[in-house]
């Protein structure tokens, strides 16, 4: 740089290279816009997820509360002061108590029953929310099959994770993948349309996966309705090559209705499931 200014002062008059410093300092110059987004109401977001992890009793159940956010804030404000019920087919009703104001709404008393019916009852600033779902079982993780060259540049882990799908009934599966020392979760959803009956695998592929690592493999037994929504999640995730819990294209309703202002309808899905539990080392 200090070459090229010589070579001006030297070649043009004084008042001429003086324009020419301005110029070029003006044009590296940026402006700074504030991008106003439009924002709308906050709607009330809901995570029930009822899971029945099998060898457990089930009793203890939480469901969070939030509300939606501006896309460009940092924190997700939780939906305080709300009463939250769920009743099952035989009229017992469990109240969910929250827990210091966080939006996390907890009870130690659920009952949980495979294939029964759940009602979820929520009244949060004078309006009321519900949905219904039924506890849908699972199958078991049998074992887990390891690559250590997959991948198209061959230095991905896969991950197989095999159960036995039953025969003549139709199944739809939510697998997570969590690496507990990275803190990395993976989502899936599978179905058995073509594979009914038999054996088949939930995949997992990461270059993030060193030997060692404790991988937690959950799967989750969930309805049609739970299936086709998560799905539209992923799928959306991996088009903006995100996460399906950040802000997405458009909004992807769930099985939750206000019953009291329907226009004002909630997001989140309300699920009830029986989960199996598969603990594997990386090798």
């Amino acid at each position: 740089m200090k070459q090229t200014l010589t070579t001006l002062r030297n070649s043009f008059p004084k008042g001429f290279v003086y324009i020419l410093l301005l110029c070029f300092f003006s044009m590296s110059c940026e402006d700074v816009i504030d991008v106003k987004v439009p924002e709308s109401q906050p709607k009330l977001v809901i995570n029930a997820s009822l899971n029945w992890f099998k060898g457990s009793d089930g009793k203890s159940q939480y469901i969070q509360l939030t509300l939606s956010a501006p896309y460009f804030n940092n924190s997700i404000p939780p939906a305080t002061g709300a009463t939250v019920t769920v009743t099952d087919s035989n009229n017992n009703i469990f109240t969910f108590t929250e827990e210091d104001n966080t939006g996390i709404y907890k009870t130690n008393n659920f009952i949980a029953v495979i294939n029964g019916t759940y009602n979820l009852n929520i009244l949060y600033k004078g309006e009321l929310y519900t949905g219904t779902e039924t506890l849908i079982p699972v199958s078991d993780i049998d074992y887990v099959e390891q690559k250590n060259n997959g991948g198209f540049s061959g230095e991905e882990t896969e991950i197989k994770a095999y159960y036995q799908d039953p025969k003549n009934i139709e199944n739809f599966y939510f697998f997570e993948f969590i690496n507990t020392d990275t803190e990395l979760l993976s989502l899936e959803v599978y179905d058995d349309e073509f594979n009914d009956g038999n054996e088949i695998f939930a995949f997992h592929s990461s270059e993030d996966l060193n030997t060692g690592n404790e991988l937690i493999i959950r799967n989750y037994g969930v309805s049609k309705r739970f299936y086709n929504f998560m799905n539209i999640l992923l799928q959306q995730s991996d088009d903006e090559a995100g996460d399906p819990f950040e802000t997405q294209p458009a909004s992807v309703r769930g099985n939750c209705i206000n019953t009291t202002n329907p226009n004002n309808y909630p997001l989140g899905y309300f699920r009830a499931s029986e989960v199996a539990s598969f603990q594997y080392i990386v090798e």
